[in-house]
């Protein structure tokens, strides 16, 4: 079932918007329309609107809310292509390359909706921004965690121009690439059982993430 924001909804994410500006650590100075740090810092402050809201927007909700963010942040369909590898890839018929790019879709947005749930005085802080090789470009950030422990976890962002635009297409949580994990879980599955196991597999990753 669908969550509908209500008025007092759109105002307190309206608020939420610029009190989230702040919350995250990067001066505005620092970050440029249309670069890649602006890219990683809207998502981030979706990412915290989706957590302050957590006690009025169920999973439903959340992963309405942030549908357009991971759309507009994530470029799916070349992380997906690069995960299934060339090869396999060409492989495919059409039906299935747009199956499992719908499903890899969703899956991406659950896991979103089922892990960032609820505030507890998280801020996300941009470090840096380097140049790496293929004109990619990555962006170094930290989620700290709430109360007094300090505790932080590193989410480090590769982006690469589509289109003209910067979209991620890695994501490393504390120096582990989740590009690489999902490889070789999924050509293991394509290669070992088949293309229905591994769309049975995301499909039944989808359910877990909304009921964790």
């Amino acid at each position: 079932m669908k969550v509908k924001l209500n008025i007092h909804s759109i105002v307190w994410l309206f608020v939420l918007t610029v009190l989230l500006s702040i919350s995250v650590l990067s001066s505005a100075s620092d970050i440029k329309p249309g670069d890649p740090k602006q890219v990683v810092n809207n998502l981030q402050m979706s990412l915290l609107q989706a957590m302050h809201e957590g006690d009025q927007l169920d999973y439903s909700g959340r992963y309405e809310f942030l549908t357009p963010a991971i759309d507009q942040s994530h470029d799916i369909d070349l992380i997906i292509r690069t995960i299934i590898g060339a090869t396999l890839w060409s492989d495919m018929k059409l039906e299935q390359q747009t199956l499992i790019k719908d499903t890899f879709r969703r899956l991406s947005i659950a896991t979103y909706a089922g892990r960032f749930i609820k505030y507890g005085g998280e801020q996300f802080e941009i470090i840096e921004q380097q140049e790496l090789p293929r004109d990619q470009i990555l962006v170094r950030s930290r989620l700290i965690k709430g109360g007094d422990s300090g505790d932080s976890v590193n989410f480090d962002y590769v982006l690469q121009q589509s289109s003209g635009e910067w979209r991620i297409v890695n994501i490393l949580f504390d120096g582990v690439s989740d590009l690489a994990i999902k490889r070789r879980e999924y050509r293991a599955i394509l290669q070992r059982d088949s293309f229905s196991a591994l769309i049975e597999m995301l499909e039944e990753k989808i359910v877990l993430a909304e009921n964790d």
